[in-house]
């Protein structure tokens, strides 16, 4: 009888062991869905009006389902609406004139995958913690919201930097990738650091993308994907189909110890309406040692 309780007793305690990476039934941490939406400003006016662009964005973004997602353009309202509509999803931003006033770079994250451990934004200036600071020529203020995670499935921790350069004036976007580069460098650690937005810069063909991965400091996820979906397609659509001019100005980046399974640029639309003039563009990757 002791001999039976004995063992009825290790079989119980086997069974409540954690499963751990090792695990051949879990060999890997899970992948890290990681998307950059540019989803131009919420506009009243037709035929690309807010409301009308609105479920599709609600749409396509519960399908494709990222585990955090960097966000640029949305308005205060707009950004709230999206809130409402993706209620699995915490936000976290600041608009670009301070307060609820301008653009955001906000930054969608799931809840039930990610915590926010830090955040904090700066300017795109000589004047970095001057809120809305423009000195490098630009009349748009730009600038960054930065947020450190924990993910729960690895208890991995990653540093996350989203973006968005200026539209007009070439100088302006290399000296922000300069700065960017800086503060990332100032962050002295091994941790993972994604660096996602709007570049108005295409990649491989402008000197703040070689600016930012010059020595390899940043990896292009697309570049290094195991797979990629949407070749050659710009990512910039000004509301019309797609075009095969190979111009990503939307990127992801990545410095440190990541592995990129996937890329994808995502072309949904219905009836002819786009939800943004820009494409969301998507990886799916593993930070840290994949064993």
């Amino acid at each position: 009888m002791k001999n039976k309780l004995f063992h009825i007793a290790l079989a119980l305690l086997i069974l409540a062991r954690p499963v751990h990476a090792e695990n051949p039934t879990n060999p890997a941490p899970p992948w890290l869905a990681v998307m950059t939406y540019n989803l131009r400003y919420a506009s009243p006016t037709p035929p690309n009006a807010w409301p009308q662009r609105r479920p599709l964005m609600r749409e396509l973004i519960q399908q494709v389902a990222p585990d955090v997602m960097g966000t640029q353009e949305g308005l205060y309202g707009q950004i709230k609406d999206l809130a409402t509509d993706l209620p699995d999803y915490e936000w976290i931003g600041t608009g670009r004139d301070g307060g609820s006033r301008g653009e955001f770079m906000a930054v969608f994250f799931r809840k039930t995958r990610l915590e926010a451990l830090a955040f904090d934004h700066f300017w795109l200036s000589d004047t970095p913690a001057v809120v809305g600071s423009t000195t490098w020529g630009n009349s748009n203020r730009r600038m960054v919201t930065w947020v450190k995670f924990r993910d729960r499935a690895t208890s991995g921790e990653f540093y996350l930097f989203n973006t968005h350069f200026d539209h007009q004036v070439q100088p302006a976007r290399e000296k922000s990738a300069e700065l960017v580069r800086q503060r990332v460098t100032a962050l002295d650690t091994k941790l993972p650091v994604l660096l996602i937005g709007d570049f108005n810069a295409g990649a491989g063909s402008n000197q703040a993308y070689e600016i930012l991965t010059g020595d390899k400091f940043f990896m292009d996820a697309w570049t290094i994907a195991g797979q990629r979906q949407g070749e050659g397609i710009n990512t910039f659509n000004g509301f019309k189909p797609a075009q095969q001019d190979g111009v990503r100005i939307d990127w992801i980046l990545a410095h440190g110890d990541v592995t990129v399974a996937e890329a994808e640029t995502l072309t949904f639309a219905r009836d002819g309406q786009f939800p943004s003039d820009h494409f969301p563009v998507l990886a799916r990757l593993r930070l840290g040692p994949t064993r």
